[in-house]
């Protein structure tokens, strides 16, 4: 199907974002809020019109999400409904009022559902300080259907877990394996939501973070042959 053309004044500053994403940047390549000034001269809002269209499934970030970028740059993911068709600009449901957030923020303790990191804390060994935001998770339901839920994440891990696809079924399934003294420790942790990890439990996780050679060097001070 051959594309309007991104150029046509007829259409809307939106709907010629949209066709100029697909045509001129392409998916998967950086743009910077300097290109779309270029793109759309004499337009004030053109760049707001970029951003509207997260609204209707258009996958951009920007270096909040993908520390890789540089401030004024963006990412084009992934192509959303194409707005530029009849009837096919619905403002996508899933988009979240500054409410909404803020109860999924709370509901999710205020931390990275990944790896535990709380806004404005350092992640170890660097000055780079936590910003949380609102992902939308994949999740593998027991019946074999797929559904998109809200959960709480830091930027670094809503980028590596971009494609990541929970699966409920199977944490049912493990918990429905467990005796009764670990469904009480399991249930203890749930109701909390937190768990204190022993400092030989930390020094495991560490361990598995360390490369190749580096595991080699704990091996030996552990009496153990390299692996």
């Amino acid at each position: 199907m051959t594309l309007p053309s991104w150029q046509d004044g007829k259409l809307g500053t939106m709907k010629r974002a949209a066709l100029w994403l697909l045509t001129v940047v392409g998916e998967g390549n950086v743009f910077t809020k300097e290109d779309v000034k270029k793109a759309f001269p004499g337009i004030a809002q053109a760049d707001r019109r970029v951003r509207d269209l997260r609204g209707y499934g258009w996958q951009i970030v920007t270096h909040r999400e993908d520390p890789g970028l540089g401030q004024s740059e963006q990412r084009f993911v992934a192509q959303g409904q194409p707005v530029w068709e009849p009837g096919k600009a619905t403002k996508d449901s899933s988009s979240l009022t500054d409410t909404q957030r803020r109860k999924i923020l709370a509901r999710d303790g205020n931390r990275c559902r990944s790896c535990g990191i709380t806004p404005g804390q350092e992640y170890a060994g660097t000055f780079e300080t936590a910003q949380l935001d609102i992902a939308r998770r994949k999740v593998k339901l027991p019946t074999g259907t797929s559904v998109v839920q809200p959960i709480a994440e830091c930027h670094r891990c809503r980028v590596g877990g971009r494609f990541h696809e929970a699966d409920l079924g199977a944490v049912l399934e493990e918990i429905s394996k467990l005796g009764g003294l670990q469904r009480q420790t399991l249930t203890a942790w749930v109701a909390a939501d937190e768990r204190e990890f022993s400092p030989v439990e930390r020094a495991w996780a560490d361990f598995r973070t360390l490369p190749a050679d580096s595991r080699d060097e704990v091996r030996k001070a552990l009496g153990l042959p390299p692996a």
